[in-house]
């Protein structure tokens, strides 16, 4: 069984830092585009972030852009999401995603991936 599984999450005051993890157990994504998306309660699924197979090119979404980072490690078959200056706005469920095709650009609409993780709480105290 194919899973994404985040770790990282956790409870931060506003102003702080917080780094999450994405492993994939049962195959490898080293080859595909990843990308992190964050439901807050009540609201709809937001696109955060995504980076190409190859760490080559990336995106981010207007309200977390100069504050997160993405990077992947294509050895650890790991994507990792630095996240600074976190916001009480930035508190969500946080997700990772695969794209569905091999080597494709990079996108950052929900419905071009495939694979999800089961997402990790991020919560900022103001």
């Amino acid at each position: 069984q194919v899973q994404l599984v985040e770790s990282g999450g956790g409870l931060v005051q506003a102003g702080g830092s917080l780094r999450l993890s994405c492993t994939p157990s049962g195959r490898t994504f080293s080859s595909y585009t990843m990308g992190w998306f964050r439901q807050a309660p009540g609201k709809e699924l937001e696109f955060v972030t995504c980076i190409s197979w190859n760490g080559g090119n990336t995106y981010y979404g207007n309200s977390v852009k100069g504050r997160f980072t993405i990077s992947r490690d294509n050895a650890k078959d790991t994507v990792y999401l630095q996240m600074n200056s976190l916001k009480p706005e930035d508190t969500a469920v946080y997700y990772c995603a695969a794209d569905r095709y091999y080597r494709a650009r990079i996108t950052t609409a929900s419905h071009d991936y495939d694979y999800w993780g089961q997402g990790t709480q991020v919560t900022v105290s103001s």
